[in-house]
């Protein structure tokens, strides 16, 4: 069980102190990624607790992320390989074939599983999504909402808001993989974007994220809202990720520009 003590005397409550004891074991490597805990009889008796205590405890773990529940088989600690989210590689050419779009190629060399689904619908924009692309009151907007699966988890996703006058009859109304990708159909439309903001937000999911990702209580998400502009400065697409924090690492290349001679 380790070597750190348990005790009544503690300040902590008991189920505080034996989440913690099993939480520093998965710390430091002494219980690894998909390794079985110990069952709540076993707890129970070495610590000397009810099961309801014990029940506690790894309940803390669960709604951490530390540990999962796979019943009847018991607990055990999590496996983690977190995906890494490259908000800057959205304009590299996309060299991807028909039946694989970036996420799927890049994840699927990796050799994990990836699938997406798709759903395409035309709604009234939130106050979010019309401030971003400057919308008239009234106006409608292209919705693609994606979940995006890795391994059979649910790992984010990623809904792209298209003013409905834009994209009309395009391939971006299809619920569909678009192969060269959704901002090269904007391109042939004439609407190239040439810069994006990027911004993002830390904080707890809402139930419809929840849902929709299959997140453990208490799991944070960074919800990514990237807005592309065209050289004139008109707004065209507004991007919304939503990444639980357990599952992703986000990753910025910045490169520092050089000053010319004549400011050196």
């Amino acid at each position: 069980m380790g070597d750190m003590p348990v005790t009544r005397l503690g300040r902590a409550p008991m189920y505080q102190q034996i989440a913690d004891t099993l939480r520093q074991q998965i710390a430091d490597g002494t219980l690894t990624p998909g390794t079985q805990l110990p069952t709540e009889a076993e707890l129970t008796e070495a610590y000397n607790v009810s099961r309801a205590t014990v029940r506690q405890a790894l309940g803390l773990l669960v709604n951490e992320g530390l540990v999962i529940s796979a019943r009847p088989r018991g607990h055990f600690v999590r496996q983690r390989q977190p995906m890494v989210f490259r908000p800057q590689a959205e304009f590299r050419p996309r060299p991807y074939t028909a039946e694989m779009d970036a996420f799927a190629t890049e994840h699927a060399a990796e050799g994990r599983a990836p699938r997406q689904h798709i759903e395409v619908t035309i709604v009234e924009p939130s106050p979010e999504v019309a401030k971003r692309l400057q919308l008239a009151l009234g106006a409608l907007v292209v919705a693609r909402r994606r979940i995006r699966y890795l391994d059979g988890e649910p790992f984010n996703t990623n809904d792209s808001y298209f003013p409905l006058d834009l994209v009309r009859d395009s391939e971006i109304m299809r619920p569909e993989d678009i192969a060269r990708g959704a901002n090269e159909v904007l391109s042939e439309l004439g609407y190239r974007q040439v810069r994006a903001l990027d911004e993002i937000y830390v904080r707890m999911p809402t139930p419809d994220e929840a849902r929709r990702l299959d997140l453990s209580p208490g799991t944070p998400v960074a919800h990514h809202i990237a807005t592309g502009y065209t050289e004139d400065g008109q707004p065209v697409r507004v991007a919304i990720t939503t990444l639980p924090g357990d599952r992703h690492v986000i990753s910025y290349e910045r490169r520092r520009e050089m000053p010319d001679d004549d400011d050196a």
